[in-house]
């Protein structure tokens, strides 16, 4: 899983239209700063900052080598918690379970770019619209209700929580809410598809959370074509 992964990252930096991006994405993923990554890699921190900021060329293939070295090694001395999640996001995707489908973006969106993309209402803390998306779950909320349990409900974040919890067939929206608002872990994004309005308590939670919440009645056939589409 370690090698699956690596290549995977290898492969999206190296065919990345902006892999300064897709390098800082991957950085915050697995939850190291600037200068935790430079003491890896064996360079500066300027000179990550130099890299994510695009003032340097792009990276070559012994420096894209070097930083997917420099991260499994971070994540290994860690208990590898990025790479479980990875496993678990591919293991996910039953076809009788609640996740409908989970994947990670090449390059990360706002909120309000993925709420654009799904033609979908911000009806919740607008003002986060800057808030970066990393991925997606898609979720059937009654199968979620009814079958996961506390830490399934964890898996759901796949490699990384800053993404966007997308739950189908909502009635209320009050549910997902409640899940996310007794969840340890947040996501960046919560997507109701389906409604146009969440009742009272529902927006109660949202604001007091500060996650932003989109509304979305595209169909969901279409719904999954255009996240899929997402940050390419």
């Amino acid at each position: 899983m370690v090698d699956e992964l690596s290549t995977r990252i290898a492969g999206e930096i190296s065919l990345s239209e902006n892999p300064s991006k897709t390098m800082k994405k991957w950085r915050e993923i697995f939850g190291l700063s600037q200068t935790e990554l430079a003491r890896y890699i064996h360079i500066t921190p300027s000179v990550v900052s130099d890299y994510e900021s695009g003032r340097r060329k792009a990276p070559g293939a012994n420096t894209i080598k070097r930083f997917v070295a420099g991260i499994m090694k971070a994540d290994a001395e860690r208990g590898y918690p990025v790479v479980k999640s990875y496993r678990t996001m591919l293991t996910s995707l039953d076809d009788d379970g609640p996740v409908v489908d989970m994947q990670d973006f090449k390059m990360p969106l706002s909120a309000a770019e993925l709420c654009h993309a799904i033609e979908g209402d911000m009806v919740a803390n607008r003002d986060k619209g800057s808030t970066a998306v990393y991925g997606y779950t898609v979720v059937d909320s009654i199968k979620a209700i009814l079958e996961l349990s506390s830490d399934d409900f964890l898996n759901l974040y796949g490699t990384t929580s800053q993404r966007a919890l997308i739950f189908t067939k909502v009635s209320y929206g009050r549910s997902p809410l409640i899940a996310v608002r007794v969840s340890r872990i947040k996501p960046g994004v919560v997507v109701m598809h389906g409604i146009d309005k969440i009742d009272d308590l529902g927006m109660r939670i949202a604001e007091r959370e500060r996650i932003p919440v989109i509304l979305t009645v595209m169909e969901q056939k279409r719904l999954l074509e255009r996240l899929r589409g997402c940050g390419r």
